[in-house]
């Protein structure tokens, strides 16, 4: 009788949510990203603790003050201090990256769900929907939905969210149409299963690692949008200490006190570029096969 040897099975890859840290911290720009990111929740939950100031508190004897030991951004053109200011919005780049993409990622997981496994109309009336919302430039249907709602920080992450949809949604409809062609959801409708269990309980966890990898590109966009509604007085209010109305309050300071400008400035790049390269790690290391 002949021997037959059998090759071990490869391990499988752990993709819990410490490995995945690990793998992260372990990549050439992901240690960068995870510290800036990091850095950016700390504030946020601690912020209270990390400086002496309020950062909404008056103090015009001290106005436009340039950075210094007592103050290490100096102060804005009210005397507030830019490093609690800076350090409060932290709160605001969570609330919006949150919500905003919460809103998105709801809205088009379902959308793209019911595409994929509704039928033939289920998916000619979504998609079409879709196509419609894409058919306007992004920032101009940002502009309509605050036009009906009102200038707000809530409808500015209402809007944002909701102009987000459409991407979702082509994302998990593509996805999840590829996932139902192979050979597990076939054998699970061989056993007698309804195209909504394949669908949530087969389709939707195998297509979460594209999911999450295009929710960590899509948040850096929600920041940076709900920023420039801000700019533009149609986001966050004063007082509220948000990046990107700071921005506008301080604009007209640019040549006599710089660091009004550049504090909230810097604050946004280095949000935006943490969450990028947090991004294109966890890309790597869920899908391998997108490294350069």
């Amino acid at each position: 009788m002949t021997d037959i040897a059998f090759e071990p099975a490869p391990p499988r890859a752990r993709t819990g949510p410490l490995s995945v840290l690990r793998r992260i911290w372990r990549h050439r720009s992901g240690k960068i990203g995870l510290f800036l990111v990091g850095l950016i929740i700390f504030c946020a939950l601690f912020g209270d603790h990390l400086t002496p100031w309020d950062p909404l508190k008056l103090n015009m004897p001290d106005r436009l003050k340039p950075p210094s030991a007592k103050h290490w951004l100096g102060t804005d053109e009210l005397g507030r201090d830019m490093l609690a200011r800076i350090i409060a919005g932290t709160r605001y780049v969570l609330l919006v990256s949150g919500i905003a993409t919460a809103i998105a990622a709801t809205g088009g997981i379902l959308l793209g769900l019911v595409a994929s496994a509704g039928g033939r109309w289920a998916d000619m009336l979504v998609m079409r929907f879709v196509d419609i919302m894409l058919a306007f430039p992004y920032v101009l249907l940002l502009l309509a939905i605050i036009a009906i709602l009102g200038p707000s920080l809530i409808t500015a992450l209402v809007a944002v969210g909701i102009a987000s949809i459409p991407g979702y949604a082509r994302l998990v409809r593509a996805e999840a149409l590829s996932v139902r062609e192979t050979e597990y959801a076939e054998a699970m409708r061989v056993l007698g299963a309804g195209r909504w269990r394949i669908t949530f309980g087969t389709v939707l966890p195998n297509i979460l690692s594209p999911l999450v990898i295009y929710i960590s590109y899509s948040m850096p966009l929600a920041v940076l949008s709900a920023s420039s509604l801000s700019f533009l007085g149609l986001g966050a209010q004063p007082p509220l200490p948000e990046w990107g109305a700071m921005l506008v309050q301080s604009r007209t300071f640019l040549r006599t006190a710089w660091w009004v400008v550049a504090s909230p400035g810097f604050a946004i790049f280095f949000s935006i570029l943490g969450m990028n390269l947090l991004g294109n790690a966890l890309r790597d290391v869920l899908d391998p096969r997108t490294r350069a």
